[in-house]
């Protein structure tokens, strides 16, 4: 008698199809993820391979070009009217206006309907900065290499890997890197209110910000810039254990650009649910359902923009 597989499903289809789409994520970082996160049998050779180098996975994404060589036209990025993934195989880089031998891919432009820009700058030796248009602010994260700021005083600072700046419009300053380095950069056009001063300028670096709490919610959180109304977006830092998600599936007027810095997990973005990792890029538009869940046996951090302290009106 020819044996019978008996295969029930959930009574919720899209729940089913979620269940199958984590377990063979699950498969296939069994496959070719080591016990220490996405370092692949092909990444073993790489000198970055295991390094204490806090994401560096962002520069040297496990699905790279070079691991996608047997799967021409390959890409797990993704463009709709509401929400985009891009990922790192999809990045085109070309020099960045007024900076000086410095290559930039734009990943998030108001071309695709956001509010805001958002890319990658990759400095090289010697190499400076140039200034952001009439009244528009930037926000400058960096996640490889050192870079010295100085600002309107001719005051320095210098900004490693987890430190950052804002800079208020029109405010004078320039970068420099001495060596490569590679900076996440965030600049929108400055939102006044009548009445309130402007924000000021400020240096800072993620570790030395305050856990915050999070009422309903497991994550752990920090904000980057002050909740002032004089700010009109905040950078927040939030990390997930393994096996951790959000509770809220949230819908709301704001945007987002989001940059997974270290980890993997699950994004779901409207109707889709996207398998993500450390090196993604996200942009959510207004009213987008959102929701995310860390898998694997890494942490979870990622960087977010969020626009804040402005009435949808204006």
């Amino acid at each position: 008698m020819r044996p019978v597989l008996n295969i029930s499903f959930s009574p919720e289809p899209r729940l089913t199809l979620v269940v199958i789409v984590i377990a063979a994520l699950g498969l296939l970082i069994q496959g070719v993820v080591g016990g220490d996160g996405f370092c692949s049998v092909l990444d073993a050779t790489d000198k970055g391979c295991g390094e204490e180098s806090l994401y560096w996975k962002v520069n040297s994404p496990t699905l790279s070009p070079s691991h996608l060589r047997d799967l021409p036209g390959f890409t797990r990025s993704v463009y709709k009217k509401d929400h985009a993934l891009i990922t790192p195989e999809s990045h085109v880089f070309g020099p960045l206006p007024d900076w000086t031998n410095t290559l930039a891919a734009f990943l998030i432009t108001p071309a695709m309907g956001s509010q805001f820009t958002l890319y990658f700058a990759k400095m090289q030796e010697k190499s400076t900065s140039g200034l952001p248009p009439q009244d528009v602010e930037r926000f400058i994260f960096v996640v490889k290499g050192v870079v010295s700021l100085t600002d309107a005083s001719e005051k320095i600072h210098d900004l490693k890997v987890d430190s950052y700046a804002y800079v208020p419009p029109n405010f004078e300053h320039f970068l420099k890197a001495d060596s490569t380095a590679t900076l996440l950069v965030i600049e929108r056009r400055y939102a006044p209110l009548d009445g309130i001063g402007g924000p000021a300028f400020l240096v800072g670096s993620t570790d030395k910000q305050p856990l915050l709490e999070t009422p309903g919610e497991i994550f752990e959180l920090r904000k980057l810039l002050p909740t002032d109304v004089a700010y009109d977006f905040n950078i927040h830092i939030m990390d997930f254990k393994p096996g951790e998600f959000l509770n809220v599936k949230e819908v709301h007027y704001n945007q987002h650009g989001l940059l997974l810095l270290e980890g993997q997990g699950i994004y779901r973005l409207g109707d889709s649910w996207y398998p993500v990792q450390a090196g993604d890029v996200i942009w959510m538009a207004p009213f987008v359902p959102q929701w995310y869940a860390a898998l694997g046996k890494t942490v979870t951090r990622y960087l977010i923009y969020k626009d804040t302290n402005r009435n949808p009106l204006l």
